[in-house]
Order: structure tokens, then sequence, then C-alpha cells
């Protein structure tokens, strides 16, 4: 495979932003297999986001010839308070992850998994967080709080200021060259990218991908983060049920998401139904009929997002048939996945993590 045709596929949708593009160019060039990772707080049940949309990104960087880590953060989720912060139960949503992503259609053969409490034992691991830490004010660490999901404000505790430290020298600690996460992480990926001159390292490549919106759509007054194209709080999250499409959802409960899912007539900005379906449903399908009864105008085949887009925004297409057909479609999509989760270690976990109470 030549250098451009690997590019596309790193740069394929729901990639936002790549810092640099030059650099990531360069690295392909002369590696030819570079190292990327992703990190997780194991923390309640996946959604589509962290489950489908995290499956395919991956795929597209394996065979771009890129490995893989999947960096599984219980360290981390315990310093946040997850699951009441109780890190042998979030060591359990760890190994549910891991069924979660193989049901979802990650190849696990092709990728490495990493856990944080694995790593902690290592006494070079914490000299190189104390390194970061050395060169890091107290003010950008406490900047860079919000890829836990908080803000500045709610920065109060001691052990908070751990988690950005750690989080900007695990690449180097992991020897990635990539850095594939989510745009809410942005503070820590480029904190880990600016130090690397001052630790004697080479500087990774910050990949960033696009948040799936939540069911509700776009928040107002609500404070977005620095150079994200949503705020975070509009992301789709398992600690607000109603907003997400868990991996788990029957028909019946998409359908119900569904309804009142934010879809206005002829809006095409920040609406999270045409999202799952530029970032999902045109990622799993060449094309799909939206049925409609006739006195409608009948059934619609759609074979680019463009052209779903455009027909919605021109009010070809109405919202409650958009919603039909993304449920219909959702539901074929996780159909396996739920079936994944029915017998053996996979059922055993999904039950522990669906009893378990989510903190937030």
């Amino acid at each position: 495979m030549d250098i451009e045709s690997r590019l596309e596929l790193i740069k394929k949708e729901p990639i936002e932003e790549i810092i640099t593009e030059q650099d990531l160019r360069g690295l392909l060039e002369t590696k030819s297999r570079p190292r990327a990772y992703d990190g997780f707080e194991t923390s309640g049940k996946i959604h589509l986001g962290s489950g489908i949309l995290r499956a395919i990104k991956i795929n597209d960087l394996l065979d771009a010839k890129v490995d893989f880590t999947l960096f599984i953060a219980d360290w981390f989720a315990y310093i946040n308070n997850k699951m009441g912060g109780d890190l042998e139960l979030i060591k359990k949503v760890g190994e549910y992850f891991v069924e979660g992503w193989k049901a979802c259609g990650v190849d696990m053969e092709r990728v490495k998994v990493v856990w944080a409490s694995e790593i902690v034992n290592d006494q070079e691991y914490w000299k190189g967080v104390i390194d970061v830490a050395k060169n890091t004010t107290v003010q950008r660490t406490l900047r860079a709080g919000t890829i836990m999901g908080r803000s500045e404000k709610e920065m109060q505790y001691t052990a908070q200021l751990l988690y950005p430290m750690m989080q900007a020298w695990d690449p180097f600690y992991l020897d990635v060259d990539i850095l594939q996460l989510g745009m809410d992480q942005r503070h820590a990926t480029i904190l880990s990218r600016e130090l690397a001159p001052k630790l004697g390292r080479k500087a990774p490549v910050c990949v960033h991908h696009h948040l799936l919106l939540g069911l509700q759509g776009p928040g107002k007054g609500r404070m977005g983060q620095e150079m994200a194209a949503v705020q975070v709080e509009d992301k789709m999250s398992k600690s607000k049920p109603q907003t997400a499409i868990f991996i788990h959802d029957s028909r019946e409960e998409i359908e119900d998401k569904m309804k009142s899912a934010f879809c206005p007539e002829k809006v095409v900005e920040n609406n999270p139904i045409l999202e799952i379906w530029k970032y999902i449903v045109f990622r799993k399908f060449d094309s799909r009929v939206i049925k409609r009864p006739e006195k409608f105008g009948g059934n619609l085949e759609v074979q680019s997002y463009k052209e779903l887009a455009e027909m919605f925004g021109q009010g070809k297409l109405h919202p409650l048939d958009l919603k039909k057909e993304t449920a219909d479609a959702l539901d074929e999509i996780l159909a396996p996945v739920r079936k994944h989760f029915e017998k053996g270690k996979a059922k055993e976990l999904y039950e522990i993590v669906k009893n378990a109470q989510v903190s937030r």
C-alpha cells in the first residue's frame, strides 16, 4: 500500500484534526509500521462513540499498517472516582470493554491491550510522570484537567492533578508515534507534543477524532472546549443515558430514544441523527432505503451522506422517516453485538457493569 492510500485511511472520518499532516506523512515515509494508541477510562456501558465508531477508526488504522494499542486507563478512572472509586469494579469494566470492542468488530488479534494498573508497577513510569510535572505549571495542569470531563473549577483534589501528568507521559512510556484520541483529549495530547523536546523525545503526531453529538443536540450557553467543533457537554455520554445509544440497546430502546432525539426539520448542522449516518451508517452500508408511505413520496434510496444531508436540508425528507430508518440501521448494526453478550464471560461482565452504579 502506498503512502497516499495509507494517509487517506488514517484521515478518513471521524478524524477531525491532524497535528500535523506533514509530520504524519514524514512518519509514514520513514517508519513501515508506526504505532498509535487510544486510552479509555473504564466506566459504565459502551455507547456508539466508544464502541462502534472506535472500532471503525481502529480498523482504518490497522488497514493503513499502523500498529494499535488499546490502553485501558483503569487507574485514571480510579483517580476520576468513576464507579464509586472501586478499583476492582473498574477493572471488571475494563474486561467488559475488551469484550465490547471485540463485539463491535475490532480484530483483537491485531491490537495490543495495555492496562494502566500494569505499568504503574514500574518505577520508570513514575519517573517519567514526575519529569512531565517538573516541566508543567500548575495552571497548565488545571487547564488540561478538562480531559477528565470536568471543568477547571471542578479540579478540587490533589489526585486530579496527577491525571493529566500521567496521560501526557503515557505516549512516551508506551513508545507510540500517533496519539489517536478524541477532540476532548486535546489538552493532554498537545501537552505531550509540547513537552517532547524538553523530555528528549520525538514529538508524537496528534490525530483527533470527532465526538458524536448526544441525542439531545447542541447545548445552549455551555462552555465548550477550545478548538473543539462540538461542546464537550454535548457529546454522547454514558452518564446521561437518554442522550446515548448503547451497544446493548434493544430495538425498542433505540426507537424510544429516537422519538425524543433532536432533529428539527431542514436542520443539518449539529443534528445528532444525521451525525449517526455520517460517521456510522454510511461506514457500515454502501446505501440505505428509507421507507416511506406512497402518499409521502414512497421509498428513498440514499447512497452517500452528502445526498442525505442535501435531501434533508431541502425538506424532502421528514425527521420522523429519517429517525425510523436510523433505528432500523442501528438495530441491524447492533444485533450481533447484543448476541455476543448473551452468553459466557461477556454476559457475566455485562451483568456486573449493568448493575453497577455509574458515578461521574
